[in-house]
């Protein structure tokens, strides 16, 4: 792991909560997109190093819409920084951890992601990322 790259927060309202995290950290989001293969829309805002995302759901079958309905809004994961998902994957299952994704796939901003069950992470649902050029 090279470092934190974002905290995920789930949020209802992803307009209304931009102004919200404008407010608080003093800084404008940088990017807004979709991710249809999640069901969401994400907002990144870039503080020093490390991004915080805003994930809204786009469907009721998209996770951040079943996390929000059992436990609210609020931090949904925590992604670090790799140099290649696929052979982290590995690893991390071989220390037995508990892969959600098998392979990493095309996230947000631009990332190849794959997340861990929080069943073996301490209940931290734990996503780890890298660039997509890194991977080609």
């Amino acid at each position: 792991m090279q470092k934190i790259e974002h905290i995920g927060i789930a949020v209802k309202d992803i307009e209304e909560s931009n102004k919200l995290f404008a407010k608080l950290l003093n800084s404008e989001h940088y990017k807004m997109e979709a991710v249809a293969s999640e069901g969401v829309i994400t907002s990144f805002f870039q503080i020093g190093e490390v991004k915080i995302e805003l994930l809204q759901a786009t469907s009721k079958d998209s996770a951040i819409h079943k996390f929000i309905e059992s436990k609210g809004e609020g931090i949904h994961h925590i992604a670090f920084a790799v140099e290649d998902v696929n052979s982290e994957i590995k690893r991390l299952k071989a220390e037995g951890f508990d892969a959600i994704h098998q392979e990493g796939k095309d996230g947000a901003d631009g990332k190849i992601i794959a997340f861990l069950h929080p069943k073996s992470t301490n209940r931290v649902l734990t996503e780890i990322c890298s660039d997509k050029h890194a991977a080609e």
